[in-house]
């Protein structure tokens, strides 16, 4: 209250010491009124009353916008701790659901399974981290009586579920082909044994399914790849449907060895494709594929029913040793040819 009282004292002085000034002052002249000289010796005072009342809005709009200032600052740190808040319980969830992935009953594993994929859909910036988690678990070894191993069956039999939780998981944490700007997920399924994949109709980034395991049929039907891909020396354990899918990066089947089908019919490659040293006995087909890069079958070995009668390209083509069984329906581009060999086979001849 002093402050306030002692410049509204100080202007009250001014004020009334100009009124009695400007009026004596005015009334020495005979020509002025007593009037007139009150008269402006009031607008003089007034004009300092004024002032001070102007001043003193400034003043009460400086503290408001400092209060203003005061009351934001104080929000963002509420949401600051807040938001910390969140991410400690997301990390604690994440961290307590991947500890739970090692729990000896598969009923809360798959429910571990669960919760990192309720953590990914609540919280997009974890997606590629679980999926990575995913994809380890599915890296894990894993022996069943149905292929061969000897193991528990009831036992196997549990973990193939929880890994078949883990493969839906993944497929559903993907992107549609259809969604507007899709994010990118890379896929490390390297060395893992996986049942009956089923990517179809996905956008994935980088894909590495290197030395991998694919028992039964695996679908990538219109698959988006946007990275690159590996299926080097890959095992089949059933046909390998590609049809229609688009890779925006080089793609390489290298070393691939498989006695089932491999579909890449209406598939868009933008870069180089390779089947280098691949030994595939069942049917290949690149019936109306496009693509724009190189092709490398250097080595390859295919010996099942072939069609590659593509749509358009390849810019290159390499193919020194790359072998055919004549015996089988083999169809190719119009400017390539079959050397015959000895062994009933034929040497691909391609030119570009």
């Amino acid at each position: 209250m002093s402050d306030r009282r002692g410049p509204l004292f100080v202007t009250i002085v001014v004020a009334v010491g100009l009124l009695i000034a400007v009026s004596a002052w005015l009334l020495t002249d005979p020509a002025t009124s007593r009037a007139d000289a009150l008269r402006t010796g009031g607008l003089a005072s007034g004009a300092v009353i004024a002032l001070y009342a102007l001043w003193l809005n400034d003043r009460r709009r400086r503290v408001e916008e400092s209060r203003q200032r005061t009351e934001q600052e104080r929000h963002e740190l509420e949401l600051l701790r807040a938001e910390r808040d969140r991410e400690r319980v997301t990390d604690e969830r994440f961290a307590k659901s991947v500890e739970l992935l090692g729990h000896d009953a598969d009923q809360v594993r798959v429910g571990a399974l669960h919760a990192l994929a309720g953590l990914a859909r609540s919280n997009p910036e974890y997606t590629q981290t679980v999926l990575d988690v995913l994809c380890s678990y599915l890296r894990r070894p894993f022996a069943h009586p149905d292929y061969g191993d000897d193991t528990d069956e009831a036992e196997a039999s549990r973990e193939q579920q929880v890994r078949l939780t883990a493969k839906r998981l993944i497929r559903q944490l993907l992107p549609h082909v259809s969604t507007p700007d899709a994010p990118v997920y890379d896929l490390d399924l390297t060395g893992a044994r996986v049942t009956r994949l089923n990517l179809s109709e996905r956008v994935v980034g980088q894909v590495l399914l290197e030395n991998a395991e694919l028992l039964h049929v695996a679908q990538f039907i219109g698959t988006q790849f946007r990275k690159r891909a590996y299926f080097t020396h890959l095992r089949p354990g059933g046909g390998m449907y590609l049809s229609a899918a688009e890779f925006s990066e080089p793609v390489v089947f290298a070393g691939l060895r498989s006695e089932h089908d491999l579909d890449l019919e209406r598939a868009c490659f933008h870069r180089e494709v390779s089947f280098a040293n691949a030994e595939l006995g069942g049917r290949v087909s690149l019936h109306d594929a496009v693509i724009e890069g190189a092709l490398y079958l250097t080595g390859a070995q295919l010996t099942g029913s072939l069609d590659f009668r593509l749509a358009r390209g390849p810019s290159a083509t390499h193919c020194a040793d790359a072998e055919v069984d004549q015996a089988r329906d083999v169809r190719l581009p119009a400017a390539w040819s079959l050397e015959p060999l000895d062994s009933g086979r034929a040497r691909i001849r391609a030119r570009g």
